[in-house]
């Protein structure tokens, strides 16, 4: 809430809200929320958490937002590396841009996800370790620097069972995430280390960006037609 330096009333977006972790404390902080999440499971849990006149849930897909919500919102949020599971990076740079038409000219886009910088520095391809029920659970890690993309496999058994599962997300370091939103008409002023009070290093595993959209250009005001007599008497004066 410090970062978003908005007053009360103010109009917030979180994409995707999921069970409404942050929509619902912002909008008991006097924010008007709306929530958008591609899953209805998660949007019916977050419905039960409790909604009203200034908090509102929507399934929908974060690439098309409603074209109604152009320039509706002093803040988007995209928290918790909630942005880079799509197949085609261009989905993407999709993304970015409906944040940037649903913001207000002069609204703050919040991104907070992982840095590929300092992922990469601290990379595990492997580790394990055992839950509190004696579940034991593996991830496998590999990493293609190419895409981007990296890969997790999670194989798990214990007294409930077994499986596997695999995930992939798309890492971006900072530079590209700025360039997307300069692209987008947004501008990145502020850059952390994730959630801490404190700058953004190569050693990051997560950063939080804080992006302005550009405001509009006030219009030239054109200068009024010239009349004949006015040309007239300029010639005449020469």
């Amino acid at each position: 809430m410090d970062i978003l330096a908005l007053p009360t009333r103010s109009r917030v977006l979180d994409v995707p809200c999921g069970q409404g972790r942050h929509a619902h404390p912002l909008a008991e902080a006097g924010f008007r929320v709306e929530g958008l999440d591609y899953s209805q499971h998660l949007i019916d849990i977050a419905r039960e958490r409790g909604t009203g006149p200034t908090l509102k849930y929507a399934r929908g897909d974060m690439r098309k937002l409603p074209m109604r919500w152009t320039a509706r919102f002093d803040a988007v949020l995209n928290l918790f590396t909630s942005f880079g599971f799509f197949t085609d990076a261009a989905d993407d740079a999709d993304v970015i841009r409906e944040f940037a038409r649903v913001l207000k000219p002069g609204g703050t886009l919040v991104w907070h996800g992982g840095s590929r910088d300092g992922v990469m520095a601290k990379f595990l391809s492997r580790d394990w370790w055992k839950s509190d029920d004696g579940t034991m659970i593996g991830h496998e890690r590999s990493f293609d620097p190419l895409s981007g993309l990296l890969t997790i496999d999670t194989a798990w058994e214990g007294p409930s069972g077994r499986g596997t599962r695999q995930h992939r997300i798309r890492l971006y370091t900072a530079s590209r995430l700025a360039d997307l939103c300069l692209d987008a008409g947004l501008v990145v002023e502020e850059a952390y280390d994730g959630f801490h009070d404190r700058p953004l290093t190569r050693r990051s595993g997560e950063m939080l960006l804080v992006a302005r959209k550009r405001e509009l250009p006030r219009p030239r005001s054109r200068p009024g037609p010239i009349r004949r007599d006015s040309r007239a008497r300029r010639a005449n004066a020469s």
